[in-house]
């Protein structure tokens, strides 16, 4: 009997090949090229660079070419442009007509010194003018008289002469006839010689005596001249002991109290004319060789920008800075401009144009420049900052000009590069 089995039941299977691995493998082998090309770079920059950093702490600008105005942004000061101050002229008593804060006009008193010594030695100056005008007419009444003397003298030589030459004449006839003997004769003719002579001397006399009567004449009146210049000053000192406004404005702080003493050339108060303003700028020590006077600038108030000019530079430095003037000007000529709603001691931003260099090579400022002089950047090219020399020009605010090193459409890194510790290659990482 036979066992019936299973094999009625079986059937042959086919083994069927695992399609789904071969496309794993595949997968991976196009991603592992992939990955290859793509890391390759990256590994090789890598490997290239001396160091690392990430591109979140660089700061990076493009070289363009444009217009490029060298600048200095300021601080301004609003003061007036005219506040003359006034000092006592001597010593004594001042006396107050004013107060601190008051309206004046040009020319109203302000204030009185009472100067004893100086009136006084101004009333001895003129009773010693009067003296020296006394001497001088005295004396030009005196030279009349010596005149008139020497006028007689020649007056009765030139008389002399004539008699002296009538009784030549009346000599010659008589010796011609024989009435009168050779002596008498020859006497005639002396006397005449000696009226002659006496003539002569008394003419030259009288030339010398209106010489030194005209010389002592000429002295007293410079005695006279000189005494007069010393009164005139000590009347304006005496008339300078009142102070007089020289401008229409306010008064100021007064530096003394009422009748108190004052010294000669001590400040007394000071007067500020607020119908003009100008600035006062506090310029950095480094920029005072690039200033010159009737520079452009420009003042922002209020939103708005007002033209001016810079008209003074001090020659001093004080606290490493230049300090000096800008002016308010028209924008069609150098009239003054003011803009309403100065007041003083306002601080107002200016900006002061240095130069206006056109169509150059430029890049924005930063850090760069003072970490590497100026002469050194970091080009950034396929992730890679390779360190370049390079030279820099004329610098504003905001840019500063390349002439050598770079092109247009060059990316550097203008932030610091002290962290960089002179690399000469860098790896800019995401």
């Amino acid at each position: 009997m036979r066992i019936a089995d299973t094999s009625g039941q079986d059937t042959l299977v086919q083994k069927k090949k695992n399609k789904k691995a071969i496309w794993i493998i595949l997968s991976l082998a196009v991603v592992a090229i992939v990955l290859y090309f793509t890391l390759a770079p990256s590994l090789s920059n890598w490997s290239n660079s001396d160091t690392s950093i990430s591109a979140q702490r660089v700061r990076t600008a493009t070289v363009t070419r444009g217009d490029l105005i060298r600048d200095l942004s300021v601080q301004g000061r609003v003061v007036a442009a005219v506040s003359p101050k006034l000092y006592s002229p001597a010593q004594g008593t001042i006396s107050f007509e004013v107060d601190a804060g008051d309206s004046v006009t040009r020319g109203q008193t302000l204030a009185v010194i009472e100067s004893p010594e100086l009136t006084n030695q101004l009333k001895q100056e003129e009773s010693a003018l009067q003296r020296l005008q006394l001497e001088l007419d005295r004396q030009k009444i005196q030279s009349n008289k010596q005149a008139l003397v020497n006028q007689k003298a020649v007056d009765l030589a030139k008389v002399a002469l004539t008699a002296a030459d009538r009784e030549k004449r009346r000599a010659d006839k008589a010796f011609k006839s024989q009435s009168i003997s050779q002596i008498d004769y020859e006497k005639a003719q002396d006397e005449l010689e000696n009226a002659k002579l006496v003539y002569k001397h008394s003419v030259k006399d009288a030339e010398l005596n209106l010489e030194s009567l005209a010389f002592e004449v000429k002295a007293k009146k410079l005695f006279v001249e000189r005494q007069i210049l010393l009164v005139e000053d000590l009347s304006r000192k005496v008339a300078e002991l009142t102070l007089r406004s020289p401008v229409d404005g306010l008064v100021g702080n007064l530096s003394v109290e009422q009748k108190n003493q004052v010294a000669k050339n001590q400040a007394i108060l000071s007067v500020v004319d607020l119908s003009e303003f100008e600035l006062e700028v506090d310029i950095p020590e480094s920029y005072a060789d690039d200033l010159a006077i009737g520079m452009t600038a420009e003042v922002t108030l209020n939103g708005e920008t007002h033209l001016a000019k810079l008209v003074t530079i001090s020659p001093e430095i004080e606290n490493n800075q230049v300090s000096g003037r800008v002016r308010f000007m028209a924008s069609t000529d150098d009239s003054i401009s003011q803009p309403k709603g100065l007041r003083q001691n306002q601080r107002l931003t200016t900006r002061v144009l240095m130069e206006n260099k056109q169509d150059v090579l430029m890049v924005q400022r930063g850090q760069f420049l003072e970490t590497g002089n100026g002469r050194v950047a970091y080009k950034i090219q396929n992730d890679m900052a390779q360190r370049i020399s390079i030279l820099t020009g004329a610098r504003s605010l905001s840019s500063v000009q390349i002439l050598e090193g770079l092109a247009v459409g060059d990316t550097i890194i203008v932030s610091g590069t002290d962290q960089f510790n002179g690399a000469q290659s860098v790896l800019i990482t995401n």
